[in-house]
């Protein structure tokens, strides 16, 4: 029956078949107990390892491949070592998407990694991930400071855990093989990313053009001169580009300036259509 499969384009389906990928997945998975959520389990063929040493709920929304599952882990679904839940797994995620603690362990489509990865980092009950995705994302979650990915999604996930890429995998580990090589990236938790999106809106504007200065960035919404007192005050160059600086530097820039990103600040509402014009979505940095 999986011979038979085809993958959907419209679901970004890349079937991984490198079994030394996926035995290196499971090797690099956390020592604990918690249970572990798959995202786009396809094929079964990551599952099948993952259901071997913990307990497994899958979210798939291809219908077919449901099909597919429910006959390949029947005994396990007896056992309930293993529950699929069918559908978009964006609906079923609301604040948290699972009840108990789990860990993340997928090779997400590339369409829609991001935005999981990041509502994963927001989960309180989330541990950790283990995902595959595109080596360029897989680069700007882990990216340090100096190096030219680092952004806004190197500043949230080193807010709250540390990442780092775990394998890199050519485009013939996968059928049909992407035109894109990927990574398997491993991010630890030691809390969640907050609710409050003040920190974020201000690196919306602090990477909003990476070849330009911090200064010359903040100072699209921000006061210049308060820009500049607080680079100042931190003893940063006014010359520094976004991506020179550390994580702990944004914070502490970010209760510096003026609240003016997140309506707290008079300021913001006079100056909201510069800021939008200037900056650009930090999932794209």
């Amino acid at each position: 029956m999986k011979k038979d499969v085809v993958a959907k384009k419209k679901f970004g389906q890349n079937f991984l078949i490198d079994e030394s990928v996926v035995r290196q997945i499971v090797e690099a998975m956390p020592h604990n107990d918690n249970i572990i959520a798959e995202i786009g389990p396809g094929l079964g063929d990551l599952t099948k390892h993952l259901v071997n040493v913990k307990s497994v709920i899958a979210f798939e929304v291809d219908t077919d491949l449901c099909k597919l599952l429910n006959e390949e882990f029947k005994e396990e679904m007896n056992t309930g070592r293993f529950e699929l839940r069918c559908g978009d797994v964006l609906e079923h995620w609301k604040a948290n998407l699972l009840d108990s603690n789990y860990d993340l362990v997928a090779n997400l489509p590339y369409y829609i990694a991001t935005n999981i990865i990041l509502k994963a980092l927001a989960d309180p009950h989330c541990q950790s991930l283990l995902v595959m995705v595109q080596r360029e994302v897989a680069e700007k979650f882990s990216a340090q400071p100096g190096d030219k990915d680092f952004g806004s999604l190197a500043v949230i996930t080193q807010t709250v855990g540390h990442a780092g890429i775990v394998i890199e995998v050519p485009p013939e580990a996968f059928n049909p093989p992407p035109k894109i090589h990927s990574a398997v990236l491993k991010i630890v938790k030691k809390t969640s990313r907050s609710s409050d999106t003040g920190l974020e809106d201000m690196l919306r504007v602090a990477f909003a053009q990476p070849r330009k200065t911090l200064l010359k960035n903040l100072s699209a919404v921000y006061d210049k001169e308060e820009v500049s007192n607080a680079l100042e005050a931190m003893s940063l160059s006014p010359t520094i580009r976004p991506h020179q600086t550390t994580t702990a530097n944004y914070h502490q820039l970010y209760k510096k300036l003026p609240r003016s990103l997140d309506g707290r600040s008079e300021q913001y509402n006079n100056r909201k259509c510069d800021a939008k014009s200037s900056s650009k979505r930090y999932e794209n940095k």
